[in-house]
């Protein structure tokens, strides 16, 4: 796949401030980074990692959310995650010099920036609290692999579609989980598919299960929200194991 060309963001949009990671550096140590960096925009679908290449830049996403994938040796795409503004990847073969462990798709119009391997490793030498805040990072990917590999291991597909609407909630309406509360949405609407490749199970699974839980009252649809109006009954019926 041919590298996409550098571009010319609009005006304003060449700036690391809303990057997470990057909060520790003063103004004028980001803008020089920001010197340091190539900014590019991706459309909707498009490649941004090949899977086993040997590029090592690091990508900070300005604006829009990538989507981390792999696909099996049938072609079933297995989503990993989704980073959106002020995230990042490419990390892991800026740190160990080998291919990329994944790979990244638009999954919407978005804008990064990138930094090369090397000039990404010597900010974490030259900025200790960031590479305090990457190893944080890291452990938290850790720990959710963690989750995911015992929920395929222990879970039938209908409780790994119930886990995931769970863990999609709490991302999205922390606030409802924090202040206990029985409701919370989901914004935005996911697609069947994306759920499905997120559990690794099929498209078809997804809607069935969807639809019962709609008939059931556990999950409700607003203009631009999934409801799940039981957020109780749905964490107990993950751990109610279901023959499919």
């Amino acid at each position: 796949m041919p590298s996409p060309s550098p571009v010319r963001l609009k005006s304003g949009a060449q700036s690391l401030a809303g990057i997470q990671l990057l909060k520790p550096l003063t103004p004028a140590e980001r803008q020089t980074l920001e010197r340091r960096c190539r900014w590019r925009s991706f459309d909707e679908g498009e490649q941004i990692i090949d899977r086993e290449t040997q590029s090592e830049d690091v990508f900070f996403v300005i604006s829009g959310t990538a989507r981390v994938v792999n696909y099996s040796p049938g072609g079933r795409e297995v989503s990993y995650d989704d980073i959106g503004p002020g995230g990042l990847f490419g990390e892991l073969a800026a740190l160990d010099n080998r291919p990329r462990s994944a790979s990244v798709v638009a999954k919407t119009d978005m804008a990064t920036a990138s930094l090369t391997a090397a000039a990404f490793r010597e900010v974490l030498l030259q900025h200790p609290p960031i590479a305090m805040a990457l190893l944080r990072r890291l452990a938290e990917v850790v720990r959710e692999s963690t989750d995911r590999i015992m929920d395929l291991s222990t879970l039938g597909a209908h409780n790994r579609i119930f886990a995931e609407l769970l863990r999609l909630a709490r991302e999205s309406d922390p606030k409802a989980f924090e202040q206990h509360a029985n409701q919370a949405r989901i914004r935005p609407v996911p697609h069947h598919v994306e759920i499905a490749s997120r559990v690794s199970t099929a498209r078809e699974t997804v809607a069935r299960v969807l639809s019962d839980l709609s008939k059931n009252g556990v999950v409700g649809r607003e203009r631009d929200a999934m409801v799940l109006l039981d957020i109780g009954r749905l964490a107990k019926m993950v751990k109610e194991f279901k023959l499919e």
